[in-house]
């Protein structure tokens, strides 16, 4: 049964939970790594993922801890492309590539436009090039960058629930109309999106989580995103370990991740993935983890549902 609180969660709020950064270096991404994933054609590819090394995001969302790893003030001119030349020489060749930010790829704070011919040179390699937005940014910045690569431009858009009371305690300042005006206007400019979904925000019940999240699903295929990652909700960032001493918030459990994954690639509307980052806190069993960490994984990459795993822990 949902749990709301009585009390605003704002900036402030979220803000005064923290405990302390990372040490990044601007001219140094701070993770990259190379993985397969199923392209909206069919074909399984390798992909590049960059977390480049940026200023954080102005938003601060309740559930995000991608402000560990940003640093006080914007990163300077030549830094994002240095970023990218430095993953790209050490990591193996790829058709496809996600640069994330820890925020939105166009934002002008962020990433400056003076940057985007170099960033679009390192990137002529690659068929495919992911980044991630919140749909206050998605501008004629979006077309111009889309021009300026020879490979085909995909914005991974955060809906994270359709839930109406759930939604604005999480401090995105987004709403359902924003969300799907930004997709529309990427659609029509022949720009594949996809749609980043919380699998148990907080103030949900595991069955209310599961139910939202697979509703959230089909919202956004409804909008017209080409896929979806299931994101469960970890802890990590201070307000998240408060709400959950609290009661207001509560780990999903990795069975209902294969729930509501299961249920996405049933619809057929479109490539649906099962973030499987630090899966293991998800799973309280050691019986059954390696087994369902393999059938997501599976999911992911053949968008077919396998039989479930049957454990003494269900």
């Amino acid at each position: 049964m949902s749990n709301f609180p009585d009390f605003r969660i704002d900036t402030r709020w979220i803000v005064t939970r923290r405990g302390t950064k990372n040490r990044v270096y601007p001219y140094k991404p701070y993770s990259f790594f190379s993985e397969k994933e199923r392209t909206s054609e069919g074909s399984i590819e390798d992909i590049l993922t960059i977390f480049l090394t940026n200023r954080e995001c102005p938003f601060k969302c309740l559930m995000c801890d991608l402000w560990k790893n940003t640093t006080d003030s914007p990163v300077p001119n030549g830094a994002i492309p240095a970023q990218i030349e430095y993953a790209l020489a050490n990591m193996p060749p790829a058709r496809q590539i996600k640069l994330y930010n820890s925020g939105s790829f166009f934002d002008t704070h962020a990433i400056p436009r003076d940057d985007y011919e170099k960033i679009a040179a390192l990137l002529d390699p690659f068929d495919t090039v992911i980044v991630e937005s919140h749909p206050v940014f998605i501008n004629q910045d979006t077309l111009l960058f889309k021009k300026l690569i020879k490979g085909k431009l995909q914005v991974a858009v955060g809906l994270e629930t359709i839930h109406t009371e759930v939604l604005p305690r999480l401090n995105k300042r987004m709403t359902l109309t924003g969300f799907a005006q930004a997709v529309k206007f990427l659609t029509e400019n022949k720009i594949k999106t996809r749609a980043f979904i919380l699998l148990r925000p907080p103030f949900l019940s595991e069955e209310e989580g599961v139910i939202w999240a697979k509703k959230s699903i089909e919202f956004a295929f409804n909008a017209g995103v080409d896929a979806c990652t299931i994101i469960p909700v970890r802890s990590g960032n201070g307000a998240m370990e408060w709400l959950k001493k609290n009661n207001y918030f509560h780990p999903p459990d990795i069975a209902s991740l294969e729930k509501v994954t299961e249920y996405g690639i049933r619809l057929g509307k479109g490539n649906v993935f099962a973030d499987l980052w630090d899966i293991e806190k998800f799973s309280s069993c050691e019986k059954c983890f390696y087994k369902r960490k393999d059938r997501l994984k599976h999911m992911n990459l053949n968008q077919k549902v396998y039989p479930e795993i049957t454990c003494t822990c269900t």
